[in-house]
């Protein structure tokens, strides 16, 4: 069986090809362009390569449904340019992707800038809903809103342009490759893991951003051994377009005294990346706005390796699909009201309805997202069917699908039940696919 290529994403070069090569990386809905105030300076020293996530910028739309599978393509396209270190500064989403390469493929990342970044954004729920608005009323929604989350009220205020360019660019995105990215974040975390990250790491932030701020940056210093903390006042997510200045005299501070040096086992010696033209000079910075090297936080001791027996347990799995077509919140809500009485029933629940039924490959979600609407409505059991109705526009159904889904039932469940339903599910609709102002 032939192998299945990832497909290559959008790039571009910028600087002298004999230099070591920085790849920037892109924020949901935005493209290359996010860094162009940066590249005028950062290729005089390095090879600075730009590229596109599916969907953005023009780029081929070839969805990409997880951080991993984003950080694999761009392995991808370097390993056909013959690209095999590098040092990587990412931006939120671009972050992430990061992340994932200083902790999969360490061997490739000489250095590291986690900007505007976390290592879990959000909550899976505000991500899943947003795709769901995406789904019902396109982009455009959240395009006009983006500037509001994006950058500080003055900026907007003083640089129509900017604002005007950020709305066009999110406008411009393929609908289903910024879905996919919505639940590639959704399903980021790497907390439990930020000790393994063992690169030079850069997190930078700005002072404003309401998105991913300063606690979250805290957060990533303080779980990677080898991180400073640089807080860009004055700034909001957006940090390298509202202050580009900063955010270029941090990146060239930070790769060229940070870059961990490659052993060339051809010569039997270390390579080190040209140094900048002129010596770069540590500027002590306030307490603020930049902290020393945290230190290691030891690795868990290992633990032995289960041995399986039999059939696996699909707890575990039943959680994780729970969540994933409920929300955190809803699976939360009722595990956290179980007691000694109800709480055999949500383990049943979990173990056997979510493990076994909703995890088997027969069926994708959304046709057993069809049955369990149909059921319900059968049934009568409206409260069910509100959470099942949210669920639903999570696993990939329209409104107008859910209508056909309704309409059909009236005729095999009777009409007045489908009435019922169709009240529940209008109620929920609106509310999942209202854009918040």
């Amino acid at each position: 069986m032939s192998e299945t290529k990832s497909p290559a994403l959008q790039y571009r070069f910028d600087g002298r090809e004999d230099a070591p090569v920085i790849v920037l990386g892109p924020s949901l809905g935005t493209t290359w362009h996010m860094w162009d105030r940066q590249v005028p300076e950062l290729a005089k020293h390095w090879r600075v390569l730009r590229f596109d996530l599916p969907g953005h910028g023009g780029a081929p739309a070839y969805p990409a449904g997880s951080v991993t599978d984003l950080a694999e393509r761009l392995l991808g396209t370097l390993d056909g340019l013959g690209v095999q270190r590098f040092g990587y500064a990412g931006c939120s989403l671009g972050g992430a992707i990061g992340a994932e390469l200083a902790l999969r493929h360490p061997e490739r990342i000489a250095s590291l800038a986690l900007i505007a970044a976390s290592p879990r954004f959000g909550t899976a729920d505000e991500f899943r809903q947003r795709g769901v608005i995406v789904r019902t009323n396109g982009l455009d929604p959240i395009a006009r809103s983006s500037p509001e989350r994006w950058f500080t009220a003055g900026f907007a205020a003083n640089q129509p342009a900017i604002t005007e360019w950020a709305v066009q660019m999110v406008r411009t995105t393929d609908p289903g490759c910024y879905i996919a990215a919505c639940e590639a974040l959704a399903a980021f975390d790497i907390r439990a893991e930020l000790t393994r990250i063992g690169v030079p790491t850069l997190v930078l932030v700005g002072s404003e951003d309401q998105v991913t701020g300063p606690a979250e940056a805290r957060t990533l210093v303080a779980g990677i051994p080898d991180a400073r903390l640089a807080v860009v006042p004055g700034a909001s997510h957006l940090v390298p377009v509202e202050q580009p200045g900063a955010v270029t005299d941090l990146l060239v501070r930070h790769f060229s005294t940070a870059w961990q040096p490659a052993y060339d086992s051809s010569t039997g010696q270390i390579a080190m990346p040209p140094q900048a033209a002129s010596p770069i000079k540590p500027v002590p910075a306030s307490p603020a706005q930049m902290t020393g090297p945290v230190a290691a936080i030891a690795p868990a001791a290992a633990q032995p390796e289960a041995v399986a027996v039999g059939r696996p347990d699909p707890y575990d799995a039943g959680v994780k699909v729970r969540r994933e077509v409920l929300g955190d919140a809803h699976v939360d809500q009722e595990l956290a009201a179980a007691d000694d009485f109800s709480g055999d029933f949500q383990e049943l629940l979990t173990r056997y309805a979510w493990g076994e039924v909703w995890n088997r490959p027969g069926l994708d979600r959304r046709s057993r997202s069809c049955v369990t609407l149909t059921a319900l409505v059968a049934g009568g059991h409206l409260e069910e069917l509100a959470f099942h109705t949210r669920a639903a526009l999570r696993n990939g159904l329209t409104p107008v699908e859910i209508k056909e889904v309704l309409l059909h039932a009236a005729v095999y469940c009777g009409v007045p039940a489908a009435g019922s339903a169709f009240k529940v599910a209008q109620q929920v609709i609106r509310e999942e696919t209202t854009p918040q102002e």
